[in-house]
């Protein structure tokens, strides 16, 4: 595996593969990798000859209350990882490399409406600058394929959307969100639970568990199931932020007659905020 920090190298190298017809797959990470990110890995090298991650703590994405300089950093585990993984490129740039004047000051995208609801409602700007970053990564990359996780539902379907919006030639995968034997979605903010917080971060999967087992039995009171797991969530000790029931593919408020529906959730506990969702099919 080749490690690179310039957009120039990326470019020459995915050029040099370009000019042997192979295809290139492409996972943009922030680094700090787990099991989970593994998936994306195994699931990038299923839809390319050629692979490419990158790790980018990204400043645009964090509010003026999250701390950009305390973010889990861990390049050498994470080279380690990604060679042992079959990866054939590394990009690790500054952040110097990806806003030359500045993230404060750089072009921003936004993807109107999906942006502002669920998490973009606490978390303002968090998703314009996760749009402007992924856009910026697929140009220096141009992959064929790029793959995100599931379990940032609402950030897949964002990517999707401005890939489409922007008549980008990248298809985009989603990979099944990886859980720990007690149901737990990995995730790097799981490091910041105590082991009572840890003990209790289960409860998360099994409130949507529930709410999805009300949905697959024909439950159509869904202002009922969005309650009822928001008031688990409280009693067990989170402090939710949202607990909701929406169309899978454009999170859209929920209709009895939707064959897809996605239940989300944000939630927090001690310095931990955690993200999960289960996807229902009915019919």
């Amino acid at each position: 595996m080749d490690t690179v920090t310039t957009i120039a190298a990326v470019r020459a190298q995915v050029q040099r593969w370009r000019s042997e017809g192979l295809r290139v797959a492409f996972v943009p990470t922030m680094g700090n990798l787990h099991e989970g990110h593994m998936s994306l890995i195994e699931a990038a090298r299923r839809h390319g000859e050629r692979f490419v991650a990158s790790i980018f703590v990204n400043p645009m994405q964090f509010g003026p209350n999250e701390d950009f300089a305390h973010y889990p950093r861990t390049p050498r585990e994470d080279e380690r990882m990604l060679a042992q993984a079959g990866c054939s490129l590394m990009f690790m740039p500054d952040v110097t490399e990806i806003y030359p004047n500045g993230a404060e000051r750089a072009t921003r995208i936004e993807v109107p409406g999906l942006s502002r609801i669920l998490d973009g409602e606490f978390r303002p700007g968090f998703f314009e600058g996760v749009s402007t970053v992924v856009a910026k990564l697929f140009h220096i990359v141009e992959p064929d394929v790029a793959v995100f996780g599931e379990k940032d539902f609402q950030q897949l379907t964002i990517i999707r959307r401005m890939v489409a919006d922007l008549c980008m030639p990248i298809e985009i995968v989603g990979a099944p969100t990886v859980r720990d034997a007690d149901g737990l979605a990995m995730s790097s903010r799981n490091q910041y639970l105590t082991a009572a917080e840890r003990a209790l971060a289960p409860r998360i999967y099994q409130a949507l568990q529930a709410a999805a087992a009300r949905l697959k039995a024909g439950d159509v009171d869904f202002a009922s199931i969005e309650r009822g797991g928001f008031e688990k969530l409280g009693s067990a000790g989170f402090q939710p932020d949202y607990f909701c029931v929406r169309k899978a593919d454009d999170l859209a408020a929920a209709t009895a007659a939707a064959p897809e529906l996605v239940i989300l959730t944000a939630a927090r506990i001690g310095k931990a905020r955690l993200i999960d969702n289960v996807q229902v099919r009915r019919g």
